[in-house]
């Protein structure tokens, strides 16, 4: 079976590279398990970090979630087992710094994964773009927490609303990416920036201050279970509809999506 994600380990940093560039390096099933095994191996060899990155094909880092693998049979495409979702609470949880190094196009859920780990560089080529919108996906309410959390109300809005690609310039001015370098310099500015710091750093007072941030940043005030029931039932109108299905269909028929659903169907009834 070919191999679709390397790991290599060089003095406790390890890489961990997307090596499926001929499907775009799509987050297909055996792409999450593939990077979840490589991140659990990584900390069992006692790894400082680890960097993930991938190898390009027209300038694409991830297009993200397999369109193949969402299901049109009215089941949740982003339920909490579904490996995607397996793959970004990995990334988050592992405790040790994990930092995404884009040198291409990131795309719908590759933008949620970046944003799951602790950093991330970029080349100055690189865009960010979050895109369910496009394809009549209703994201769930954690990912859009990870985005308010991370970048502030009004550019999550932005980036969901119109799923228009934002620019690594742009990314860094909103505090989306670390750093922003030319693509030949990328190497020497993870050297400089990560690889040396985390070697020479406590990893246990590390792990220690990203497990408290993992923490911290889910405190926020208990939803009601009233608010979780309506969020769901927004959810499901969306993903058991006709515009879902048009969607996915207009994707593979390689055309614009002709949708026809209202913001007034998500009304409350009664």
């Amino acid at each position: 079976m070919e191999k679709i994600v390397n790991l290599q380990i060089d003095d406790r940093i390890a890489l961990i590279t997307m090596q499926d560039a001929e499907h775009f390096n799509c987050l297909s099933e055996k792409m999450c398990t593939g990077l979840m095994q490589a991140i659990d191996q990584a900390y069992a060899a006692e790894c400082v970090g680890i960097i993930i990155n991938a190898e390009c094909k027209r300038g694409v880092w991830s297009a993200g979630h397999n369109i193949h693998e969402l299901p049109t049979d009215g089941s949740d495409p982003l339920a909490y087992e579904v490996p995607m979702e397996q793959l970004l609470r990995k990334v988050q949880d592992i405790p040790i710094p994990v930092i995404a190094c884009a040198n291409g196009t990131v795309w719908g859920g590759a933008c949620d994964l970046c944003l799951s780990c602790d950093m991330i560089v970029a080349a100055d080529t690189a865009t960010f773009a979050i895109t369910p919108a496009k394809i009549g996906i209703p994201y769930n309410a954690s990912g859009i927490m990870h985005f308010i959390n991370q970048l502030g109300i009004n550019k999550a809005r932005e980036m969901f609303f119109t799923a228009n690609p934002i620019t690594a310039q742009d990314a860094l001015n909103v505090g989306l990416v670390n750093h922003i370098a030319p693509e030949d310099q990328l190497d020497a500015l993870l050297e400089e920036k990560f690889r040396a710091p985390l070697r020479r750093n406590s990893v246990l007072s590390v792990s220690a201050i990203k497990r408290q941030f993992r923490i911290l940043s889910r405190a926020t005030s208990t939803m009601s279970s009233e608010s979780f029931e309506r969020i769901n039932a927004y959810r499901t109108k969306v993903y058991c509809g006709d515009d879902y299905k048009e969607g996915i269909t207009a994707f593979f028929e390689k055309r614009q999506p002709q949708y026809k659903g209202k913001a007034a169907d998500l009304d409350d009834k009664g």
